[in-house]
């Protein structure tokens, strides 16, 4: 596999030899610790079959992964008299925590797939809610990068994000961070970084200025419904210097609104929004999750939290219907593409704004609900040679010669919570 590379004007991402990537990614946080081998292989063929092509997953991962072993009983760190430490990683035995990480990273490659790999969840380093144990400092944090950088240097199938959900509440906590970042670097680790930072907040927040930081990763996370993360995006996207982003976890599919399932779920609908909102507000892709996918939850864990199991998850609608956004992008936008939502008349916040992307010979316009909505009279893309309506649901194309109507509102075929529409003008 090819490694990946910031695209020459900053704004996406390309392989080596400058063909454009869309990024598509899963949540599979446990995947390290929670699977067998075997089962790590169903999940990856089943999304690379699916059209997925990156994987977020950790290593020191956030369920007691460095108290409990993975599948196998592995742990991944030695101990001193003063506790567990990254300074010290289990090497010693038949078939290590890292061997498994080797086997799984290769096996990933052997599927197309990146991993976007982060060293530790941030609990380790800022317990916050988390399991814990803390056992990062600067000292520790630079000896595991790099041992990470060695060994996996010449994985062109990894991405390093840094962080892991916790915010950065003092200098030391920037100090772990930027140790880690210079260990997997003089390991002779070159590949791209980025960081997943705590919800409702982007990478950009802390480091955006850093030269380790490739792209900006944001969590628009699992609060509300309607959630404006194309304002992130946005905000992301004018930020000085240039540098691309995405919304690296956005309301999972059938995670409690709010953590709360009095609330209800999120559902198919909500996932679609957030996606095209993002990547039509200037993400260069968008990374899918599922409520029992990211910490693999089996059938004697269902609950009212987790409500299925991951192998019945990995079919829902929503996940399903993301490979028609990539495909989308791959076949209209050339990679060329630049948010444009002043285009639309009056467009209103919430629930029914259009976001808008806009290339050199096209626009496409998201309408969450199927709402009309009219452009700008300046609008500066005349004569139009056809329009046509995406279907997100489906993935189909239709052609509608009733979607103008006299008072130039562009008029989606259906309307309503879970008709969301993409009109395409060449």
């Amino acid at each position: 596999m090819q490694r990946l590379c910031v695209s020459d004007n900053r704004r996406f991402l390309t392989l080596e030899d400058k063909t454009p990537f869309f990024w598509l990614g899963d949540t599979a946080w446990e995947l390290f610790h929670k699977l067998s081998l075997e089962e790590i292989d169903y999940y990856l063929r089943t999304r690379a079959g699916q059209g997925y092509n990156v994987v977020q997953a950790v290593l020191l991962s956030e369920l007691d992964g460095i108290h409990t072993g993975n599948y196998y009983g592995k742990k991944p760190l030695g101990e001193t008299e003063q506790g567990y430490d990254p300074a010290l990683p289990l090497l010693e035995g038949e078939f290590s925590y890292w061997d498994m990480a080797d086997a799984v990273i290769e096996m990933a490659g052997k599927h197309e797939i990146y991993l976007a790999l982060l060293p530790s969840w941030g609990d380790k380093w800022n317990l916050a809610q988390g399991a814990g144990p803390v056992v990062f400092n600067e000292d520790n944090a630079y000896a595991y990068g790099r041992f990470l950088g060695q060994r996996y240097r010449n994985c062109n199938n990894i991405v390093w994000v840094m962080g892991g959900d916790r915010d950065l509440h003092t200098l030391k906590h920037f100090h772990i961070i930027e140790a880690m970042v210079k260990g997997i670097k003089d390991g002779g680790a070159a590949q791209l970084m980025t960081m997943h930072p705590m919800g409702c907040k982007s990478s950009s927040h802390y480091f955006h200025e850093a030269k380790w930081l490739d792209f900006n990763m944001l969590q628009s996370s699992h609060g509300s419904r309607n959630y404006p993360n194309y304002r992130m995006v946005e905000t992301d996207y004018h930020k000085m210097p240039v540098k691309p982003t995405l919304d690296g976890e956005a309301r999972y599919e059938d995670i409690a609104v709010g953590f709360q399932p009095s609330n209800g779920y999120f559902d198919e609908h909500d996932v679609r929004q957030s996606a095209y909102w993002a990547v039509f507000s200037g993400a260069f892709g968008y990374t899918y999750g599922h409520n029992s996918i990211w910490q693999m939850i089996r059938s004697t864990e269902i609950n009212e939290t987790y409500i299925m199991d991951w192998k019945r998850a990995l079919t829902r609608a929503g996940s399903r219907q993301m490979i028609f956004l990539k495909e989308l992008m791959q076949k209209y936008s050339c990679f060329d593409w630049v948010p444009a939502s002043y285009l639309v008349k009056n467009n209103p916040d919430g629930a029914n704004h259009m976001t808008v992307c806009k290339g050199s010979d096209y626009i496409m316009v998201y309408s969450p609900n199927g709402v009309p909505f009219e452009f700008i009279n300046d609008m500066d893309f005349k004569p139009i040679k056809s329009l046509r309506w995406f279907c997100p649901r489906n993935g189909e194309i239709l052609i509608q010669s009733e979607s103008v109507s006299e008072s130039g509102k562009m008029i989606p075929p259906s309307a309503g919570r879970g008709q969301d529409w993409v009109l395409i003008i060449r």
